[in-house]
């Protein structure tokens, strides 16, 4: 094959891959700003609230037999997002793991859902003891809810991610392939048009001088000697 030609076909077939490159990259930024918009309007829309750092800073020395929604074990968590409004998926997942998730612990002693659901169910209709595990199933039913939504915002969200970082790797290869491209064509311009890629020239047995013996040489060209008859 001519050297120009298998200039050609690369460079072309580089050119190819990096309009692929840049549709699938395009493609990508389109899905990380479509789950990321969708994510931070339906968040915006519950108008949830972090709690603010006098809260915070107040739940790290809590007052004796008083009473707060905020655990010190909260706050490494929750300091950071310390009174904004959830928006983002990495908020919805601390709200939900490290503010609802251990309110419910507390109050169910970590039982689910479902457990809590059996006994109010086995208690004697009617009693104290069946009133009380009825609001507390209610309860525990609302917050387990409003986890799992929050909890599947940030499972799209960290999608949105994903596809973010996945088109960055897209354009960049897209860039060093349309430079590859490029400088394959700077040498299609300069190469002769009569010149070949070298072959690889494998030889059989070629008979050494002298000894009257057989040899064999593979790759390349090698010097093939005379025996006098």
């Amino acid at each position: 094959m001519r050297r120009k030609s298998f200039d050609a076909l690369v460079s072309f077939g580089g050119l190819l891959m990096v309009v692929v490159l840049v549709v699938a990259g395009g493609l990508l930024f389109w899905g990380y700003s479509y789950a990321n918009n969708s994510v931070s309007s339906q968040l915006s829309a519950q108008k949830i609230s972090f709690p603010t750092k006098a809260e915070l800073a107040a739940a790290k020395n809590p007052a004796p037999g008083g009473f707060s929604e905020i655990t010190p074990a909260m706050v490494p968590y929750l300091a950071k997002y310390a009174g904004q409004e959830l928006t983002t998926g990495a908020q919805a997942q601390a709200y939900a793991n490290q503010f609802i998730a251990v309110h419910l612990q507390e109050m169910t002693g970590g039982q689910t859902y479902s457990q809590v659901s059996a006994a109010a169910q086995a208690a004697t209709p009617g009693s104290a003891k069946a009133t009380a595990l009825n609001n507390e199933v209610a309860t525990v039913f609302k917050g387990t809810t409003l986890r799992s939504m929050l909890l599947n915002a940030y499972g799209w969200w960290q999608m949105g991610q994903i596809a973010l970082i996945s088109s960055i790797i897209a354009f960049i290869f897209a860039g060093i392939t349309l430079l590859l491209a490029g400088l394959g064509l700077r040498h299609f311009r300069k190469v002769p048009v009569d010149e070949e890629i070298p072959r690889l020239v494998t030889t059989g047995f070629v008979s050494s001088a002298g000894n009257g013996k057989s040899d064999t040489k593979v790759g390349g060209r090698v010097p093939v000697a005379t025996v006098p008859s």
